[in-house]
């Protein structure tokens, strides 16, 4: 097992300020190899602090989903999905044991995170803590302009409480090579990452009204994700034959080595409605000379959805994209940077939403430059090679 560390410089808030209202200049990185279990524990035991900070800090976790948890109702729900994971992904159980050994934390919380809405949708109490909580990715395919561009928008909370994870699981056939942006205390693959097959994505997800109670959980199915060597298999994992995902989500991604001419693809997944045994799935391809904005809301699937907040802001959002001219890098870091909407913001930095990053794939300079503050202002904090 080989595990490095490192972390830049952090700027300190003034004692008057809250740090989840300040930016830090800091992306801790971690490159660990081992079993499942191994590179959990490792995570865990590296970033432990931002894990148990978030985890007493997130308020859906301990105002909505802990309680629930605690009635009948709830833990029948918890005690399903965690079933039906280890039926599906018994080796991301192993991931996730070892992270809550590592950091110290209960495994319970961490699998509650996991489930997100799942819990008190299906209890009929729905989450209102998350807010308009999501994320905006823009698809750039011109002939010297070939991108995902990635806002990954979370609870304030979440702000700097983030790192990226350069793992090598050697327990696995085919073993798993992969870097991803992470949330403290959840599985790698829920933001955005790229593997050793060239797989680029980045995930935005969806409030679909009728979610599956027992069914996978979204970010299960993003983890799995990160071991994809082509768009066959991306849906194949999206389709979760005999079970059916559990909540919404739609997947922005291209494969780096592909032959002929650059393709990227929104795919938009989510439980079926009425529920059955397998995910719903819509596949868009962006070819050459064409652009693609995807928020938090369903563009082609006719799926019903959650009012609220998330749909507002996505339509706002898209909008807001329709005033802007996108040909080149310039151009999609200008529509990730925008701010001039009253109320709903493309980079968020308001009430209890933030953007807490921005990623550019830059698949002709073959990069991943990450932002963590406005990309129209700021210059990358971290730019990391594509290849492997």
């Amino acid at each position: 097992m080989n595990v490095m560390f490192s972390l830049n410089n952090t700027i300190v808030p003034p004692h008057n300020m809250n740090s989840t209202e300040v930016r830090h200049n800091s992306l801790p990185v971690l490159h660990v190899r081992g079993s499942y279990y191994e590179v959990g524990y490792n995570v865990g035991r590296t970033f432990c602090g931002l894990i148990k900070t978030l985890l007493d800090t997130h308020p859906s976790l301990n105002k909505v989903y802990i309680p629930l948890y605690n009635t009948n109702n709830g833990r029948e729900i918890y005690d399903k999905t965690y079933q039906t994971v280890m039926k599906y992904y018994p080796q991301y159980i192993r991931e996730m044991e070892g992270m809550s050994d590592g950091a110290g934390v209960p495994f319970y919380k961490l699998f509650l995170l996991h489930l997100d809405d799942i819990l008190p949708v299906c209890v009929g109490k729905m989450n209102q803590t998350n807010g308009c909580h999501g994320c905006s990715t823009v698809c750039l395919n011109e002939e010297h302009a070939e991108m995902i561009g990635h806002t990954e928008d979370a609870l304030k909370e979440v702000l700097n409480n983030i790192y990226i994870v350069k793992a090598h699981i050697t327990e696995s056939q085919p073993e798993e090579i992969f870097t991803a942006f992470c949330y403290a205390g959840l599985l790698p693959g829920y933001a955005m990452g790229f593997n050793n097959h060239g797989l680029i994505y980045s995930i935005n997800i969806i409030g679909a009204k009728h979610l599956g109670k027992g069914k996978l959980p979204r970010a299960f199915v993003a983890r799995a994700l990160l071991t994809a060597s082509s768009l066959e298999t991306v849906e194949d994992i999206l389709r979760c034959k005999g079970c059916g995902i559990g909540d919404a989500m739609s997947v922005n991604l291209t494969f780096l080595n592909q032959q002929g001419d650059r393709l990227f693809h929104n795919i938009e997944v989510s439980p079926t409605f009425p529920i059955s045994d397998e995910s719903a799935l819509s596949v868009m391809t962006i070819s050459p000379g064409e652009v693609m904005f995807h928020a938090n809301k369903f563009l082609r699937l006719q799926i019903p959805e959650l009012e609220g907040d998330m749909k507002d802001s996505s339509t706002a959002r898209h909008e807001t994209m329709k005033k802007h001219t996108i040909i080149n890098n310039k151009c999609v870091l200008n529509l990730l940077g925008d701010t001039t909407h009253k109320k709903y913001d493309i980079f968020r930095s308001v009430e209890n939403v933030w953007t807490v990053a921005v990623g550019i794939f830059d698949c002709l300079a073959r990069t991943w430059s990450i932002y963590l503050d406005n990309p129209k202002l700021s210059d990358p904090i971290a730019v990391l090679p594509l290849d492997y």
